[in-house]
């Protein structure tokens, strides 16, 4: 999946700038999908290029102009062909999972220390995914907001970036016991 796709995906909220895409990004796609704001604004640019969004120029008193981008017939279309690609199977990169397979020879307090601020972001997460939960179902029961809601994707993709979190936090929580439990 290439970074557009996740813009495109972001932009079916509805235009924004590119400072509300890499803001709202944390509250839409980050629990999928992460990007720098210079690297939305590098893809907006392409994009743009390549007919898939429309930017226009608002321009605005004591503040400089800022561009809303909005997907555009083709970039809708474009989202669709990729909808209907089977997805790459997905894969684990993570830096600390390499640490902790070599805690045995490495440096067991800093491996640590990295288990407890991954515990620290994943609470983090999951509170603020929560409280977006919450905004989505706004008092009402889960199964009567996926009846009425006009979109369910970004439920699905919280949900998935909630029990992704969870288990971050379960994994953490565990490896520290079992390090408590070693001897020496």
């Amino acid at each position: 999946m290439a970074l557009r796709h996740a813009l495109m995906a972001a932009l079916l909220e509805g235009e924004a700038s590119g400072y509300d895409l890499a803001k709202g990004f944390d509250a839409s796609v980050a629990n999928f999908w992460a990007a720098t704001p210079q690297q939305l604004y590098r893809e907006l640019d392409r994009m743009a290029g390549d007919g898939l969004v429309h930017a226009r120029i608002v321009h605005q008193e004591r503040r400089p102009d800022k561009r809303l981008f909005s997907l555009t017939d083709a970039g809708r279309r474009a989202l669709h062909e990729f909808t209907a690609q089977p997805p790459r199977p997905g894969v684990i990169r993570d830096e600390l999972l390499v640490q902790v397979q070599a805690v045995d020879v490495g440096d067991e307090p800093a491996v640590r220390r990295a288990l407890a601020e991954r515990m620290a972001r994943a609470e983090t997460k999951i509170a603020s995914y929560e409280r977006l939960r919450a905004r989505l179902l706004d008092g009402r029961f889960e199964d009567d907001y996926l009846a009425e809601a006009e979109r369910i994707g970004p439920y699905l993709t919280l949900m998935r970036g909630l029990s992704f979190e969870r288990e971050n936090l379960r994994w953490c929580e565990q490896s520290l016991k079992v390090l408590d439990r070693r001897p020496g």
